[in-house]
């Protein structure tokens, strides 16, 4: 405290916040004692570092407030909360009686929840284009059993963002829906997102197998049986063991019900890092295998002895460099979204605004990319069904590659 005068006073009040009126500000509560600070002259600014009578929750604001015995209603002129990295520090300009206040819901970016719906709007009309689109070149397309896995796992990585999109939108107002209901689309959602990064792990496992066993293709038979056992089995083993060890799926400790999704409780704590660290383990698995095969396709031809074999590796390896710079670029997005408190100001929200851009419309290049692939393996009587959905991937390559580089 700076001040002109020596004598300061200062009392604490327990519980006197509960009995003065609060009708500025309804959406919050008294979350510490009130101190009242005095001085016999002059004027004085004076830092208080309050202690919480409760937890302040993640992207729950704190208010610094003075009780203005004029108007009689508590006041934030001249009063500053200090942010979330130091949560019980509260700074005035002048002296008086003060407290703080937590709100009871968490702060809300603007035109968030617009950007999202319409964002999986988008989504999920473009996966259902290119479920359809994989049905009508599919015999033209899948001439071998390496693509006919490839093909299979574009259409499952489809199929699991579309139920976890649509699962998404249908827990989107989480006051509005039965509580047991938030627990099965947080399952879901778990599950499905999972689901949708193993299956690209299959894709990394057939590009590497590919280049290092050349002369050894794998049966169709097997390739099946890896591929739906890494891309179900794998992600469901997981949403089980981590459903059971977070005292059987309750609330508050597997999921939240203000945004029917996993616990995020600090770094390494809460279910959210059974989704993390299962995704980081699979991105780095992936951009390893990207870089066997990039040094592989650079060497001299004459190490790949036919002309199919290093098509079909070209072909499945378009799939995983675009794919995988695409999901892990966003969801390292979304590490970053957990680290930004809202609270904290412009970058989070700038995160914020990233991360969902991102991930709503990566969506139309993903269904492109499959599209793509098939307009340059498919005959000629079939490219007039993929030839616009072409040049629309190509146009989404570079809106998504804008937003990325921002």
């Amino acid at each position: 405290m700076s001040t002109s005068s020596k004598m300061v006073k200062t009392l604490g009040f327990k519980s006197l916040s509960n009995y003065l009126p609060n009708t500025q500000h309804q959406d919050t509560d008294p979350s510490s004692i009130v101190v009242s600070t005095t001085i016999g002259q002059g004027s004085a600014d004076i830092s208080i570092d309050f202690q919480l009578i409760r937890e302040r929750l993640r992207n729950h604001k704190i208010l610094c407030v003075y009780w203005d015995f004029t108007n009689s209603k508590w006041s934030e002129e001249g009063c500053s909360w200090s942010g979330p990295n130091n949560e019980n520090l509260c700074k005035c300009s002048h002296l008086s009686s003060f407290t703080t206040l937590m709100s009871k819901k968490p702060e809300n970016i603007p035109y968030m929840n617009e950007i999202t719906y319409v964002g999986l709007g988008v989504s999920i009309v473009s996966l259902l284009s290119c479920l359809v689109i994989e049905c009508l070149v599919w015999k033209s397309v899948v001439k071998s059993s390496v693509s006919y896995c490839r093909h299979t796992a574009h259409i499952n990585i489809c199929l699991c963002l579309l139920i976890a999109d649509c699962s998404f939108l249908a827990s989107a107002f989480p006051d509005k829906i039965p509580e047991n209901w938030c627990q099965i689309f947080v399952v879901i959602k778990h599950f499905c997102y999972l689901s949708m990064f193993f299956w690209m792990l299959c894709l990394s496992i057939m590009v590497l197998h590919q280049m290092i066993f050349m002369f050894h293709q794998m049966s169709k038979k097997f390739c099946l049986g890896l591929c739906f056992s890494v891309g179900y089995c794998c992600p469901l083993f997981i949403v089980f063991i981590t459903f059971i060890t977070y005292n059987s799926g309750k609330k508050d400790y597997y999921y939240t019900s203000e945004a029917c999704w996993l616990v995020y409780g600090g770094f390494l704590k809460g279910s959210i890092f059974a989704f993390i660290l299962p995704v980081g383990t699979i991105v780095v698995i992936n951009v390893f295998c990207m870089l066997v095969v990039i040094i592989r396709l650079l060497r001299p031809s004459l190490e790949v002895n036919t002309k199919d074999e290093k098509e079909v590796a070209k072909g499945i390896l378009k799939a995983v460099v675009l794919l995988t710079p695409i999901f892990g670029g966003t969801w390292i997005f979304g590490f970053f979204v957990l680290l930004f408190d809202i609270t904290t100001g412009p970058i989070a929200y700038l995160v914020n605004y990233a991360f969902t851009l991102l991930n709503a419309f990566q969506v139309r290049l993903r269904s492109g990319l499959g599209q793509f692939s098939q307009f340059h393996t498919a005959p000629t009587k079939r490219r007039k069904h993929t030839s616009v959905c072409s040049r629309t991937f190509w146009g989404n390559v570079s809106f998504s590659t804008n937003h990325y580089t921002t």
